[in-house]
């Protein structure tokens, strides 16, 4: 199994496919980088040698940020827009959308399930 960037690559998918289990490389990318190491993307990642692995773990360290360090990097520009108080730190702080969507309706993702209805509550002091 061949082990790029901390990530242990499935050995039976294509390379250009496998590459993008790895946190910042996406399909556009793995390829570029298969380009640039002069390793055919139709290629399993078992049938890869072990001087394609290292040409394109080269690439992969000299274009820059994947996995820990991108994760790292994301979360502390999340962390400064919440402490410079920004409209989108606030958005990010309430765990609501960050880019323009609506929430009046969906949004459900972002903002979890639906809380308990109020006509519900007001149906039981009625009762008593």
């Amino acid at each position: 199994m061949a082990r790029i960037a901390g990530v242990d690559l499935p050995r039976n998918k294509r390379s250009f496919i496998a590459l993008t289990y790895i946190y910042g490389i996406g399909v556009s990318r793995a390829t570029r980088i298969l380009e640039e190491a002069n390793v055919d993307p139709m290629k399993k990642i078992q049938d890869l040698g072990e001087e394609e692995v290292n040409r394109i773990r080269q690439v992969i360290e000299g274009e820059g940020l994947v996995e820990g360090d991108l994760r790292k990097e994301i979360s502390m520009s999340i962390k400064r827009l919440i402490e410079i108080g920004s409209y989108r730190g606030n958005r990010h702080r309430r765990n609501l959308p960050v880019r323009g969507q609506r929430t009046h309706t969906n949004a459900r993702t972002r903002k979890g399930p639906r809380k308990g209805t109020v006509a519900n509550k007001k149906k039981a002091a009625a009762k008593t």
